[in-house]
């Protein structure tokens, strides 16, 4: 096999194994994020009676997260069943009522926020994780780690010539 071959032959290798390792990362990513690995939907929050109670005494209603994720295109929907009106950032909620908000921006808010003793509430939004978001994953993952493979490759486990090894020349001396 000719020397520019083997050299070929190598990357060629090496891209492989990057693109390998590449999409090992880029799935282990992808089931870590399970929570935006799905279609938008409807998110509901309710607030349960006696909130606004549980709050001034800054006690965290326990159904209620601090901070919540989200897929773009989601809809929050918050329904009131406590006796007191409650505010999230642009939502006036009533007692007795429901709100929602469309959560269209790839965003992380932080909203003034009535029912969390700490006033503030966090919401992550994110784009949705696609077919296509994950090949890239693989393919910005794997090619540069393929390429550093290769050049590692070459300088640690030189590629002699043919006609070298046949005469036995080191490639140092011509």
């Amino acid at each position: 096999m000719s020397y520019r071959l083997r050299i070929i032959r190598r990357i060629i290798l090496s891209l492989l194994f990057g693109l390998v390792f590449g999409f090992v990362i880029s799935e282990a990513s992808y089931l870590l994020l399970r929570e935006t690995n799905r279609p938008p939907e409807v998110v509901t929050i309710v607030i349960p009676p006696g909130t606004a109670a549980a709050v001034s005494r800054g006690v965290s209603p326990p159904s209620i997260p601090d901070e919540m994720t989200f897929v773009v295109g989601d809809t929050l929907e918050v329904v009131n069943n406590d006796s007191t009106d409650h505010q999230l950032g642009p939502l006036w909620i009533p007692a007795g009522s429901t709100a929602s908000m469309s959560l269209d921006d790839d965003q992380n808010f932080i909203f003034a926020c009535s029912f969390q003793p700490s006033n503030s509430f966090g919401l992550d939004v994110r784009e949705p994780v696609t077919f296509w978001t994950r090949v890239g994953g693989v393919v910005f993952a794997g090619m540069p780690m393929g390429a550093i493979v290769a050049l590692y490759s070459i300088i640690a486990w030189p590629i002699k010539k043919e006609n070298e090894e046949a005469n036995g020349i080191s490639p140092d001396v011509q």
